[in-house]
């Protein structure tokens, strides 16, 4: 077994963290630490985990380095986890990162859009994007991986095969993209109050979402010249999942069936990855509790527009899943460890 631990566990992510690392065959949560919660069970706070044995620890790092683990997943608020990493590493950790710290690899766009200058420079570099799809050979002995946002890994995974096949022609990417409630985290706030979240479907942060600069340097990443995207997210009344809509300006003269020849191809070997069959849609209640990514797509011959979406769910593809599918890569596990779980039937 390879101990593990939670930083930040209390919350919706560390919460599905926990969950998906109680199933697993050879990584164990040997400490899981919360701020507001220490001291506290963590059955006492997700009932559903009543089979967890543990007790919120101290979320400090001592605590993490006292309890044995080699492998830290770090479940905590953006800025917080460059404050942590350092220390975990020097103690021989090799660090999950589900935050935005070190995502970004330019100083400055961070700063810019997070708010604070980043405190660790020195291992922006040495992080590795967990995106396994499209990344996967990089994450292999990594120390430190910097697990993507959830609208970036649906945009991405939408995106990439039409861009690393040359059929995109312009460097203008637009996003339409709903999330579930829970992407907004735990603590409690006005947009996620059931009375204001219920029976009402809203955009928010239109223009000015900080995923936005992780989605054009992925593009980039994958061989888009100078991306510039336009990013919608809504909220809907969901508990969880999420479906992003890419729209992707194509060769005229690309035909349907060479479009989704194209997706079919390139996720053909992809454990987590189904590609609809032509004429259907991926639904968020498809994959709501698994690490999958369902894909479809159409074209829009007309104005030669490729429209793809991509349904996860957002605290498991989109978080917890995707962390521990870096954390079998990069410790040499077989990738599918502790994921391979039915998609729930309702």
């Amino acid at each position: 077994m390879i101990p593990a631990a939670i930083v930040g566990a209390a919350g919706y992510a560390g919460a599905e963290l926990t969950r998906l690392l109680l199933g697993h065959p050879v990584l164990e949560p040997v400490v899981v630490t919360s701020a507001a919660d220490e001291g506290r069970a963590v059955s006492d706070i997700y009932p559903a985990l009543a089979s967890c044995g543990l007790t919120y620890a101290p979320h400090d790092v001592s605590a993490v380095i006292a309890s044995g683990a080699t492998i830290a997943f770090l479940a905590v608020p953006h800025t917080a986890a460059m404050a942590l990493a350092p220390a975990l590493l020097e103690a021989g950790m090799t660090v999950i990162d589900a935050s935005a710290d070190f995502r970004l690899r330019d100083q400055d766009v961070f700063a810019a859009w997070y708010g604070s200058s980043h405190t660790a420079p020195g291992l922006i570099d040495e992080a590795v994007y967990g995106l396994p799809e499209l990344w996967r050979d990089a994450l292999s002995g990594a120390r430190l991986v910097a697990c993507p946002g959830c609208y970036p890994t649906a945009t991405l995974l939408a995106a990439a095969p039409a861009v690393r096949a040359d059929a995109v022609i312009s460097s203008r990417v637009i996003v339409d993209a709903i999330s579930g409630v829970s992407g907004a985290g735990r603590s409690p706030s006005a947009a996620a109050h059931f009375v204001n979240a219920t029976e009402s479907v809203n955009a928010y942060k239109v223009a000015a979402h900080r995923h936005t600069p992780e989605m054009a340097q992925g593009l980039a990443d994958l061989g888009l010249p100078r991306p510039s995207v336009v990013f919608t997210p809504h909220l809907a009344p969901l508990d969880r999942g999420l479906l992003a809509t890419v729209y992707l300006e194509v060769e005229p003269g690309l035909g349907p069936d060479e479009a989704h020849a194209i997706y079919a191809q390139a996720y053909a070997d992809e454990p987590f990855i189904t590609v609809c069959a032509p004429g259907e849609q991926p639904a968020t209640r498809h994959v709501r509790g698994s690490n999958r990514a369902h894909i479809g797509v159409a074209l829009d011959e007309s104005s030669s527009t490729l429209v793809i979406t991509c349904a996860i769910d957002n605290l498991v593809k989109g978080t917890s899943g995707q962390a521990v599918q870096c954390a079998n890569i990069v410790s040499g596990l077989e990738e599918t460890s502790g994921l391979d779980i039915p998609v729930p039937v309702v």
